[in-house]
């Protein structure tokens, strides 16, 4: 209650003055669930509350959420395509699903939205569209 309630007040001060509201999970910090729930029923649970409060997006991270891994090196993935499905499926079409950290060519970024995304985080735009020219002037399907 208290989450969804944090979340609706800023929701409601934002929309007021005509901006909107994008709430970032950081996925890759949820893989254990919490509150009882497993990481997808978190996530899921996440996704319901943020509609709830009136947000505008749900975002899978902010690309910078490094974790510690077994062998000691700090790394993240990101946007995976699970918890892009998972996240598109647990909002009705009033909320949009962004993905962030770990999308790195165009190929990534088409994946993005046939899951359902509809904006992508991603330091490698430029070659992403230079690979999109490139791709329709060679007349290749996409």
């Amino acid at each position: 209650d208290y989450v969804e309630q944090d979340v609706a007040a800023v929701c409601k001060q934002a929309h007021s003055q005509g901006a909107k509201v994008k709430v970032i999970f950081e996925n890759d910090y949820l893989t254990n669930g919490g509150a009882g729930l497993s990481s997808d029923e978190f996530k899921k649970k996440l996704c319901e509350i943020c509609e709830r409060a009136g947000a505008d997006w749900v975002k899978t991270s902010t690309g910078y959420g490094f974790v510690k891994q077994a062998d000691g090196s700090y790394n993240y993935k990101g946007a995976t395509e699970h918890d892009l499905a998972l996240m598109r499926a647990s909002c009705s079409d009033k909320v949009q699903v962004k993905a962030a950290g770990g999308v790195r060519d165009l190929d990534g970024l088409i994946r993005v939205r046939q899951l359902g995304g509809t904006r992508c985080g991603a330091t490698a735009t430029a070659a992403m569209l230079d690979e999109f020219k490139r791709r329709e002037a060679a007349g290749e399907t996409m």
